[in-house]
């Protein structure tokens, strides 16, 4: 396997006297999806908050490309590669699909005083990049209020990859959406994992992480339950995990692995 682009070496972060991640280390790769799984208060957010550059660990290491790294503010981090979608997403309902996939970095022709906001070049550009990820938008003046939640989840991991992203990170992208629109979200996380991204899905939803998912990273209470790639985990171990069965997955190992000892001696 290839380096990780994206690495945390037992990192711990402590607010006050309150331990909100204890000693948390994991990798994350290109081209692969990471489901970062747990239920409320497990140390998911306090986790991609440092990730994307929003809190510093108390302890530990941050390596970002192989290279230790301090981010400061989100910012930073997105000027590395590191785009975070937030669950409320960033996006203003009554503005066009076109201003909020450009919004804060407005594409402009002319020059000096006569420099202007290029529309045509906006409007042309977001067709092409949702056209790329499958998504055929009636018209680029359509305001983003008018979409479904699907669809503008897709406009923000558009415009993430479209501004030069090598790590997405995806804030329980799925958590208010039924279950045809999730699974529109789903299909463009694939692409974007296609496109060669690492794609970080945090959700607290097995159902959802499962298709999707190439490692799996179980949090409770700040610490790493279990990691673990999609060949070692079956979908009904990893909703015992996050139901807390962990114990009752061991079990069910060591009895499957008996089992293969007893009919080899046979």
């Amino acid at each position: 396997m290839t380096e990780p682009i994206l690495e945390v070496r037992n990192v711990t972060k402590m607010f006050g006297s309150v331990i909100a991640l204890s000693e948390v280390s994991a990798k994350f790769y290109s081209g692969e999806v990471t489901c970062l799984l747990g239920d409320n208060g497990a140390g998911k957010s306090t986790l991609i908050k440092i990730l994307c550059g929003v809190h510093q660990p108390t302890e530990g290491e941050y390596l970002f490309e192989g290279e230790p790294v301090r981010f400061n503010s989100p910012r930073e981090a997105l000027d590395r590669g590191i785009a975070t979608v937030y669950q409320d997403l960033a996006l203003i309902p009554l503005m066009p699909i076109w201003r909020n996939f450009f919004l804060g970095s407005e594409p402009e022709k002319g020059w000096g005083p006569f420099r202007r906001y290029d529309i045509d070049f906006a409007r042309r550009t977001v067709r092409e990049q949702l056209g790329d990820m499958g998504i055929q938008i009636r018209d680029p003046d359509q305001p983003v209020g008018t979409m479904s939640g699907g669809e503008r989840q897709s406009i923000a991991i558009s415009r993430a990859i479209y501004f030069g992203a090598k790590v997405l990170i995806l804030d329980e992208p799925t958590a208010a959406l039924g279950v045809k629109q999730a699974s529109i979200v789903l299909h463009y996380i694939v692409r974007a994992k296609k496109r060669g991204l690492a794609v970080i899905f945090i959700t607290h939803n097995p159902n959802h992480a499962y298709p999707v998912g190439d490692h799996f990273i179980i949090l409770r209470r700040g610490r790493i339950l279990g990691d673990y790639r999609r060949e070692e985990l079956e979908k009904d171990e990893l909703m015992n995990l996050m139901a807390g069965g962990e114990d009752l997955v061991k079990l069910q190992r060591d009895l499957a692995r008996f089992e293969e000892e007893l009919e080899l001696a046979d």
